[in-house]
């Protein structure tokens, strides 16, 4: 059981290390307002992936039909949610209501939901989440209490990542002029849009062409 748990925990590590619109959100919110509103950020992805990580032990054969039947109309929604988020990363001032060397402003539950809707936008996030389970080979009871603590340190590994990536990038913000984090948060926004827009063609191309 050690040895499941610990593979849990890469699991989780490893589900949230890939560098996708939630790794750029919390970029943005560590850069901007400081860790902990970075690390708020990284917890609503934590809460995508641990749901996932349930569902995979859970229903993983039901969750692939619903995505497979679902998979036009959550390509559409997540990509239009995504050219929104993007368009106010790039296109708002983040920071002009701060000074160079003003105390960072905390976390906000604003902060929370924003990276739960980006990660739910990305259907994909649940197939990396399957493989994942299928490659560290995690084998749990369905039926046995067993799988609470898997569950668990599936969570525990991605708060441990997002917690290391916010404290790394919230340390920087004091180092970085103010202008060039307005154009880190604008070059962030647009890579959002971009992904956003790859993901409301795509969608829109299986409406009309499947």
């Amino acid at each position: 059981m050690p040895l499941e748990i610990l593979k849990a925990f890469l699991t989780g590590i490893c589900a949230s290390a890939p560098i996708g619109p939630v790794a750029i959100l919390v970029l943005q919110k560590s850069l901007s307002y400081g860790q902990k509103s970075g690390f708020v950020t990284g917890l609503g992805a934590t809460t995508v992936d641990t749901t996932y990580a349930m569902v995979s032990i859970f229903a993983l054969a039901i969750a692939q039909d619903f995505l497979e039947a679902h998979e036009t109309a959550i390509m559409l929604i997540g990509g239009t949610i995504l050219i929104a988020l993007g368009c106010s990363m790039a296109f708002k001032d983040p920071f002009r209501k701060m000074k160079y060397g003003e105390e960072e402003r905390g976390a906000s539950i604003k902060d929370y939901f924003q990276a739960v809707a980006t990660a739910l936008s990305n259907p994909g996030a649940i197939l990396v989440m399957f493989a994942l389970f299928a490659f560290f080979k995690i084998d749990v009871d369905k039926t046995s209490f067993k799988m609470f603590p898997i569950i668990l340190a599936v969570a525990a590994g991605s708060m441990t990542y997002w917690f290391s990536f916010s404290s790394l990038f919230g340390k920087w913000r004091r180092a970085i002029d103010i202008k060039a984090m307005i154009w880190l948060n604008r070059i962030a926004g647009l890579i959002v849009i971009i992904i956003g827009i790859a993901l409301l063609g795509n969608g829109i191309f299986e409406m009309i062409f499947k």
